[in-house]
Parts: C-alpha cells; structure tokens; sequence
C-alpha cells in the first residue's frame, strides 16, 4: 500500500489564488505543532522517565551502521564541543546555529543552541532543565532531558530505539567541513519515509552532516556543519550563565482523560500516536481535535475539524518547504496532514482515520 502511487494528484497549492482561511490556519498551527506541541509532548514524557542508560549494553560489531549511531549517542553526550551548522530548506532563507555542549565538575550537562539570523531564539539545558528565549514570547524553561534543534533528539540521544523502524547502511567514507567522515544510509523499512545521508567525524563521532531525501533519491533539506571543535574544558561561555537567573520550569497542567474520538487504522512501521487532544486554530478560533504521530525521526500532525451543515471542504495537497501538506473531506469532517512524509504515505494515514465507536 505505501509504495502505490497516488491515483490522483488532488490539487497543487501553487495553483490556487486563495486557500481557504480554515486551511491556511491549519498549515500554519501545524506547522508550529510539528516543533511547540510535539517538544511538549516529549518534555511531559521526560518527566516521567527521568533516567535513561548513558550507554547501549548491547554489543554491536563494530564496524557496523549500528556501533556507528552508538558511537554519535555517547559523543553528543559526553564530550565538550562547540558546533556551527547551517539548516538549508526550499524556499526559505538559510537557519545558521551555534550548538555548544559540555560537562561541568559535577557531571552535569550543559548545553546551548542559538539561532543567529534575524531576532534570534536560544534554548539553554542545565541537566534537566531547558529555558526558551523567543521574541515576542516571555521566557519559559520545561523539563527535558534534550533540546528540540534541528536534529531529530531520537538520533541523537537514543538511536537504538530507530533500529526496529529503520535500516542503517554504511555506505563509505568521505570528507566534510575538513574532517574525515562515515557517512551512513537511512531508510525506512516499510519504504514509507524520506531517507536520510548522515556523515559522521571519525574521530569523534560527532554528526557533520545530514541530507533528508525523497523516496527518488533527490534532496528536499540539509543540515551541514561549517565548523567543529572539540575541546578537553568546557566552552566559556557555560561559566557566565546565572542560573539562579533562569526561568523557572513551566508545570504543564494534566489534561481530562477524554477517551479518544479517532483511531489510525494504517500507521508506518514504528511510528506510534503519542498525543490527541483539542486545540483551537488561532486564526479563527476554530476547535479541531488534533492527533501527534511519531516514530522519533518524524513527527506527523492531523487536525480534524468539524464542516458547517451543508458545507464541503476543497481537497489539497501541497509542500512547505519539507513538509507535505494534505486536506481532505472523510464525512462531515475536514481532515489536514501535516508531516515530512511523502505524499502517497500522508494519503494513506488520511484514508485510515475512522471514527472509535
């Protein structure tokens, strides 16, 4: 089923003059969801599993992909660096960041990620505290044991839970930024995601690169790093931070157990619902339920709002800059998916939602 192709391309975004404003405030919340809501979904879980092991008990050869993403897990962890990437996605303006990672006498991680262009965003980690300065937004910390940057934190700190969803394929070795590299292959085993390139330092183990790719091999979004290094004391930087200063954690309210409204009969191979709750679009006010797919790569939102009697919503399908964006009608509902996913496997999701009785 994932790997047939769409019957029929509903329509393309470019081509309409004016999106309806229920969708254009779909996109634009899902959008937002796929970073805010889904970092809150991990930070609530976090709180509840506050230990988690430093290092895999299992045995990998090792000159295998798998060693290889252990390696990275234990290197992000553990060591002092401080990393400059640039984030290239279509249509957008390149995203370069300073990424700064260490550990203090007391064993405690320290961590930094700062947007440098235009009004900026910096997140800062103490343990497990993460404090958000965003313009316009007053300053906030959650409790989380990673931030949410520009690469998947499943990857980072815990890959082996990927292992069961994705292959990983040493393809060969190579030079980035400078350094020697692995670079190794991701891909979905189901065929149901994009495909990831990711190049590894050889040294460190460090990440110095990674290419998401569509299922015909073309590039759709890179993170590349300009420049790395890794020092034996932690960065300056850390020692000038109050934390005394800092904001104190935000404690997320518990939600009513409603039972759930939906169900997704078709899921990809480990991608699992990890939150479903009502929001209301803050464009029109509008109530949708909304469901949070994740497999720890990639997050997927759906919003599922209710039509007006005698009313019919316009099927689209469209792209934001990586992301595939998908309405359609099943009923008297209107139905968006919001993902970096391809088409045929948003289409797919969509066809499966059914109503619990």
């Amino acid at each position: 089923m994932w790997n047939s192709k769409l019957k029929r391309v509903i329509c393309n975004l470019k081509s309409l003059n004016k999106p309806p404003k229920s969708f254009t405030a779909l996109v634009s919340l899902g959008l937002f969801s796929l970073y805010f809501v889904a970092h809150m979904g991990n930070a609530q879980e976090d709180s509840n599993n506050s230990s988690s092991p430093e290092h895999s008990s299992v045995q990998y050869p090792v000159d295998s992909a798998e060693a290889w993403l252990v390696k990275l897990s234990s290197a992000v962890k553990s060591l002092n660096y401080s990393i400059s990437l640039v984030v290239l996605k279509p249509g957008v303006d390149s995203q370069p960041y300073l990424w700064r990672h260490a550990i203090d006498d007391n064993g405690v991680e320290l961590e930094q990620l700062n947007l440098l262009n235009g009004p900026g965003r910096e997140v800062v980690r103490i343990g497990n505290k993460v404090s958000y300065f965003e313009p316009n937004v007053p300053p906030y910390s959650l409790q989380s044991k990673t931030i949410n940057g520009p690469f998947p934190s499943e990857l980072l700190y815990d890959p082996e839970k990927l292992f069961a969803s994705y292959e990983f394929v040493l393809v060969g070795k190579s030079r980035v930024s400078g350094r020697a590299a692995q670079q190794i292959r991701v891909i979905s085993k189901d065929k149901s995601r994009f495909g990831l390139n990711l190049w590894l330092d050889q040294q460190s183990g460090l990440i110095l690169k990674m290419n998401m790719v569509n299922l015909e091999g073309q590039l759709l979004e890179q993170i590349q790093v300009t420049a790395i290094q890794v020092s034996e004391k932690p960065d300056p930087f850390f020692a000038r931070i109050e934390q005394g200063m800092l904001p104190d954690i935000l404690v997320l309210r518990n939600q009513v157990d409603n039972p759930p409204r939906w169900k997704i009969t078709n899921l990809p191979v480990g991608m699992h619902i990890i939150k479903q709750d009502i929001h209301r679009l803050p464009m029109t006010g509008d109530v949708v339920d909304y469901i949070l797919l994740s497999d720890g790569l990639v997050d997927v939102s759906i919003y599922l709002q209710p039509l007006p009697s005698a009313s019919a919503s316009q099927d689209l399908i469209g792209r934001h800059e990586s992301n595939t964006i998908l309405t359609r009608q099943i009923g008297d509902v209107s139905v968006t998916v919001v993902g970096k996913v391809p088409a045929v496997t948003a289409d797919a999701i969509l066809k499966s939602i059914q109503v619990v009785q």
